[in-house]
């Protein structure tokens, strides 16, 4: 153990095992290790020093926690979560394992899929063709150019665009939410109309894959559907749980 402290990148029940070769973050990798007693236990390694949100470590962290998904429920932990020692990690996981065996019973056999909903690019044909306040305010610009009126039509288009999509990512999230065990709205994201993941059982991964690219493919004039999945499942544990695991 280093003096930086304990990197900690998940719970997982005390029955299941580190996958075969895997590593976790620093240059070069830390090696893993289990921590704790009971039921539960916490996947670590060493902190490295100064750690920093690099590609490469982000990566190693997603990679080991989708790894050990494959082989049961995780209770992911945010990237860079670092406990003191393992003492302190030990005394704060037999204080809430009840909580944790409650959330990985909730996590068993799911992932997460994050889908965003953006403006659709490309798409003033069809905002003039179907908005009448568009296409009335683009009347006027051509009959009194100005830079008013140019604003006035720049705004109704942009104004369109986001109800549209929004309309759009709305329907597809009731499409969708039937097909997943649990469904809660992400952080807002400059740009986005929408930002909502889903958990979804291992087994319909495919199936809610091909409905977002349907949808998608159908609704290319009104928006931009950007799913990211199969993901750990962050969005659907407790940040208490999280902190607590932690002893932080």
């Amino acid at each position: 153990m280093t003096p930086s402290g304990v990197y900690v990148y998940a719970i997982i029940p005390a029955k299941a095992a580190l996958p075969p070769g895997a590593a976790g973050v620093g240059g070069p990798p830390a090696p893993l290790r289990l921590v704790g007693e009971g039921k539960v236990r916490a996947v670590v390694s060493d902190a490295p020093p100064q750690l920093r949100a690099r590609r490469r470590d982000l990566m190693a962290h997603q990679e080991l926690l989708l790894r050990l998904s494959d082989d049961g429920p995780v209770l992911p932990m945010r990237f860079g979560v670092i406990a003191p020692d393992e003492d302190s990690l030990r005394n704060s996981l037999g204080g809430s394992q009840a909580e944790h065996l409650a959330t990985l019973a909730h996590l068993a056999g799911g992932v997460e899929f994050n889908l965003k909903a953006l403006p659709a690019q490309d798409a003033l044909a069809a905002v003039v063709a179907e908005e009448r306040t568009v296409r009335r305010l683009r009347e006027e610009v051509r009959r009194r150019p100005g830079y008013e009126a140019s604003v006035r039509l720049g705004e109704a288009v942009a104004t369109a665009l986001s109800r549209r999509a929004s309309e759009a990512g709305t329907k597809l999230v009731r499409e969708l939410t039937p097909m997943a065990r649990a469904v809660a709205p992400a952080p807002e994201v400059h740009g986005c109309v929408l930002n909502v993941s889903f958990l979804v059982d291992r087994s319909y991964s495919d199936t809610f894959g091909a409905t977002v690219r349907r949808f998608a493919d159908a609704h290319r004039e009104r928006v931009d559907l950007r799913v990211a999945g199969p993901l750990p499942c962050y969005s659907f544990v407790p940040s208490r749980a999280s902190r607590s695991s932690a002893g932080v």
